[in-house]
């Protein structure tokens, strides 16, 4: 089996190439990341990426993971401009099998494979063997999937599309965030304010809020880091302001999913942020929950520091044909 996986983003893709049996082991053979935007489609990455490997022989499965929900084998790519079709793929790589996964699909796949060295604790709680996990992070945008276990032993994964569901403000000044929000937007979500795109508005939302001008170009994460370590007043309170929201809505997954087994957050923004999301003012922003507080308290909770757990959850989910029809994820992980 010539098997290619690859975990799409809005700003990168990371692909590889692995060759092995359905039920063996995989041997790496290329792995390469790209920048989304340099492509104008999904074919094209592909195709590139292929070319790039030089292996001399043909790929017959391709699983993908791809941020925004699948309808009838197709996904309108999530803060890209690409329509991804399964079948064209198929027919115009001349591949075997094609499989699409959403990307915290992927990535609630690959915990399984994660070893101690890829998780930093942030809420030390012991992990009920067999409970409900549930993963989510700020990439370019906001991804939320979770797990359940089987009879047997087995974790199923289930994407879904909670980054979007409407944000709800905690205080004064989140408030005010969301009225120029939906000024400029009408309909804000939580990926609106917790992602690598949120992050230009909330540097010029606490810009407005000190009486500052306005920035001449958008802001980046990086960008605003280096502007806080230079001593901007504005960068270093839209840092904070982001890692309240952050925290506030992994707050929320603990509420809403119980997942005692784990919860797991994951994306490049929590990775660049690893420092302050270790800080007390995430956790304490997280647990603000009223009468509820003790269930956050309760929750294991871990930041993943691993960059690979997208594709890594993707060769996992291409492996085998019953892995094409979503077969279940062990539990029992290297750890």
């Amino acid at each position: 089996m010539e098997l290619i996986a690859g975990d799409i983003g809005g700003t990168k893709s990371w692909l590889a190439w692995a060759t092995g049996e359905a039920e063996g082991a995989l041997q790496l053979r290329f792995e390469r990341i790209y920048a989304s935007a340099d492509f104008v489609s999904a074919e094209a990455l592909l195709r590139q990426f292929i070319a790039d490997a030089g292996l001399g022989v043909p790929p017959d499965r391709l699983a993908l993971a791809l941020p925004g929900p699948l309808h009838a084998r197709q996904v309108r790519v999530t803060n890209l401009d690409w329509t991804v079709d399964a079948d064209t793929l198929q027919a115009s790589l001349g591949l075997d099998e094609v499989l699409f996964i959403n990307d915290f699909q992927a990535a609630a796949t690959g915990v399984a494979t994660l070893t101690a060295a890829d998780l930093v604790a942030l809420n030390p709680q012991p992990a009920e063997p067999a409970g409900v996990r549930a993963i989510t992070g700020a990439g370019t945008g906001l991804g939320l999937a979770f797990m359940l276990a089987d009879g047997t032993g087995y974790y199923r994964t289930f994407a879904a599309e909670g980054g979007h569901i409407d944000f709800a403000p905690a205080g004064a000044v989140q408030t005010r965030l969301l009225e120029g929000l939906r000024r400029e937007y009408g309909h804000v979500s939580w990926e609106r304010v917790v992602s690598g795109s949120a992050m230009n508005d909330l540097y010029r939302f606490c810009r407005v809020e000190r009486g500052l001008p306005l920035p001449d170009a958008p802001t980046d994460g990086a960008r605003l880091v280096a502007e806080a370590g230079a001593g901007d007043s504005a960068a270093e309170a839209a840092l904070d302001l982001f890692i309240d929201l952050y925290g506030a809505w992994v707050g929320n997954v603990a509420l809403m999913y119980r997942p005692q087994g784990g919860l797991y957050i994951a994306g490049g923004v929590s990775m660049h942020l690893r420092s302050r999301m270790q800080s007390a003012r995430f956790m304490e922003a997280a647990i603000d929950k009223g009468r509820m507080r003790n269930v956050v308290e309760q929750t294991p909770i871990f930041l993943v520091t691993s960059s690979r757990l997208g594709v890594a959850g993707a060769l996992v989910q291409g492996q085998s044909a019953a892995a094409f029809q979503s077969k279940s994820i062990p539990t029992r992980s290297r750890r």
